[in-house]
Protein backbone atom coordinates (compact mmCIF):
# COMPACT_ATOMS: atom_id res chain seq x y z
CA UNK A 1 0.00 0.00 0.00
CA UNK A 2 2.78 2.70 0.86
CA UNK A 3 4.02 2.29 -2.69
CA UNK A 4 1.02 2.97 -4.26
CA UNK A 5 0.77 5.84 -1.67
CA UNK A 6 4.20 6.77 -3.48
CA UNK A 7 3.61 6.72 -6.74
CA UNK A 8 0.45 9.18 -6.14
CA UNK A 9 1.49 11.79 -3.81
CA UNK A 10 5.20 11.82 -5.89
CA UNK A 11 3.26 12.16 -9.21
CA UNK A 12 4.90 8.90 -10.94
CA UNK A 13 8.19 9.94 -9.01
CA UNK A 14 8.03 13.51 -10.18
CA UNK A 15 8.68 14.69 -6.42
CA UNK A 16 12.23 12.15 -6.31
CA UNK A 17 13.50 14.77 -8.87
CA UNK A 18 16.47 16.40 -7.03
CA UNK A 19 16.14 19.78 -8.71
CA UNK A 20 13.05 21.63 -8.76
CA UNK A 21 10.24 18.94 -7.82
CA UNK A 22 6.92 21.25 -7.38
CA UNK A 23 8.10 23.53 -10.72
CA UNK A 24 8.91 20.34 -12.67
CA UNK A 25 5.54 18.06 -11.42
CA UNK A 26 3.90 22.32 -12.12
CA UNK A 27 5.16 21.22 -15.88
CA UNK A 28 3.74 18.09 -15.33
CA UNK A 29 0.14 19.21 -14.60
CA UNK A 30 0.22 21.88 -17.34
CA UNK A 31 0.90 19.42 -19.90
CA UNK A 32 -2.09 17.91 -18.83
CA UNK A 33 -4.13 20.67 -18.71
CA UNK A 34 -3.48 21.70 -21.94
CA UNK A 35 -3.35 18.23 -23.61
CA UNK A 36 -7.34 18.42 -22.17
CA UNK A 37 -8.03 21.81 -22.87
CA UNK A 38 -10.63 20.97 -25.79
CA UNK A 39 -12.91 18.76 -23.48
CA UNK A 40 -13.81 20.67 -20.79
CA UNK A 41 -15.59 17.32 -19.07
CA UNK A 42 -12.26 15.26 -19.53
CA UNK A 43 -10.77 18.20 -17.34
CA UNK A 44 -12.47 18.28 -14.73
CA UNK A 45 -12.73 14.62 -13.97
CA UNK A 46 -9.10 14.31 -15.05
CA UNK A 47 -8.31 17.54 -11.79
CA UNK A 48 -11.32 15.48 -9.43
CA UNK A 49 -9.18 12.44 -9.64
CA UNK A 50 -5.75 14.21 -8.96
CA UNK A 51 -7.19 16.45 -6.08
CA UNK A 52 -9.35 13.44 -4.63
CA UNK A 53 -6.33 10.69 -4.33
CA UNK A 54 -4.55 14.12 -3.31
CA UNK A 55 -6.46 14.29 -0.28
CA UNK A 56 -7.15 10.56 -0.39
CA UNK A 57 -3.07 10.00 0.06
CA UNK A 58 -0.69 13.18 0.49
CA UNK A 59 -1.12 12.98 4.91
CA UNK A 60 -0.62 9.00 4.35
CA UNK A 61 2.87 10.17 2.69
CA UNK A 62 3.06 12.75 5.15
CA UNK A 63 2.87 9.89 8.33
CA UNK A 64 4.92 7.89 6.53
CA UNK A 65 8.20 9.69 6.12
CA UNK A 66 7.97 11.19 9.28
CA UNK A 67 7.88 15.44 8.28
CA UNK A 68 5.10 17.71 7.69
CA UNK A 69 4.49 18.57 3.68
CA UNK A 70 7.68 16.51 2.36
CA UNK A 71 9.20 18.03 -0.12
CA UNK A 72 8.67 14.87 -2.72
CA UNK A 73 4.73 15.20 -2.65
CA UNK A 74 3.54 17.25 -5.79
CA UNK A 75 0.48 15.87 -6.16
CA UNK A 76 -0.65 19.19 -4.36
CA UNK A 77 1.37 20.97 -7.61
CA UNK A 78 -0.47 19.05 -10.25
CA UNK A 79 -3.73 19.86 -9.05
CA UNK A 80 -3.29 23.78 -8.43
CA UNK A 81 -1.57 24.16 -11.63
CA UNK A 82 -4.80 22.67 -12.95
CA UNK A 83 -6.88 25.11 -11.17
CA UNK A 84 -4.64 27.81 -12.48
CA UNK A 85 -4.72 26.75 -16.48
CA UNK A 86 -9.13 26.40 -16.21
CA UNK A 87 -10.89 27.67 -19.11
CA UNK A 88 -7.84 30.06 -20.18
CA UNK A 89 -7.57 30.53 -24.12
CA UNK A 90 -5.12 28.43 -26.04
CA UNK A 91 -2.32 30.76 -26.34
CA UNK A 92 1.32 29.87 -25.15
CA UNK A 93 2.11 33.67 -23.42
CA UNK A 94 -0.96 32.39 -21.49
CA UNK A 95 -0.23 29.52 -20.48
CA UNK A 96 3.46 30.75 -19.21
CA UNK A 97 2.09 33.80 -17.52
CA UNK A 98 -0.47 31.64 -15.77
CA UNK A 99 2.47 28.92 -14.79
CA UNK A 100 4.82 31.60 -13.35
CA UNK A 101 1.78 33.36 -11.58
CA UNK A 102 0.96 29.75 -9.90
CA UNK A 103 4.69 29.16 -9.10
CA UNK A 104 4.47 32.89 -7.50
CA UNK A 105 1.00 32.40 -5.38
CA UNK A 106 2.36 28.90 -4.36
CA UNK A 107 6.06 30.13 -3.43
CA UNK A 108 4.09 33.37 -1.18
CA UNK A 109 1.17 31.88 0.56
CA UNK A 110 -1.00 34.88 0.02
CA UNK A 111 -3.89 34.67 2.88
CA UNK A 112 -5.78 32.21 3.13
CA UNK A 113 -3.27 29.94 1.51
CA UNK A 114 -1.43 30.69 4.55
CA UNK A 115 -3.70 29.58 6.76
CA UNK A 116 -4.22 26.11 4.56
CA UNK A 117 -0.72 25.04 4.72
CA UNK A 118 -0.26 25.21 8.66
CA UNK A 119 -3.10 22.32 8.87
CA UNK A 120 -2.31 19.18 9.34
CA UNK A 121 -2.43 15.97 7.18
CA UNK A 122 -4.05 16.51 3.40
CA UNK A 123 -5.74 19.93 3.79
CA UNK A 124 -2.36 21.53 4.96
CA UNK A 125 -0.56 20.05 1.84
CA UNK A 126 -3.13 20.41 -0.88
CA UNK A 127 -5.28 23.50 0.05
CA UNK A 128 -2.26 25.90 0.02
CA UNK A 129 -1.62 24.96 -3.87
CA UNK A 130 -5.92 25.11 -4.58
CA UNK A 131 -5.95 28.41 -3.82
CA UNK A 132 -2.56 29.56 -5.30
CA UNK A 133 -4.49 27.80 -8.38
CA UNK A 134 -7.60 29.54 -7.84
CA UNK A 135 -5.28 32.77 -7.21
CA UNK A 136 -3.70 32.30 -10.74
CA UNK A 137 -6.67 31.66 -12.74
CA UNK A 138 -8.94 34.23 -11.10
CA UNK A 139 -5.85 36.96 -12.27
CA UNK A 140 -5.89 35.17 -15.91
CA UNK A 141 -9.05 36.33 -16.42
CA UNK A 142 -9.17 39.17 -15.38
CA UNK A 143 -6.08 40.15 -17.25
CA UNK A 144 -7.59 39.01 -20.23
CA UNK A 145 -11.27 40.72 -19.77
CA UNK A 146 -9.74 43.81 -18.84
CA UNK A 147 -6.47 44.29 -20.71
CA UNK A 148 -7.55 42.12 -22.98
CA UNK A 149 -4.16 39.72 -22.02
CA UNK A 150 -4.13 37.57 -25.00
Amino acid sequence: MNYFVKIITTFFFIGYIPVMPGSMASIAGALIAISLSDSIGFYILAWAAVTFFGFLTSGKMEKILGCKDPGCVVIDEVSGIMIAFFMLPEKFSVWITAFFLFRAFDMFKIYPANFFEKKKGSAGIMLDDVAAGIYANIIMHIAIRVINFV
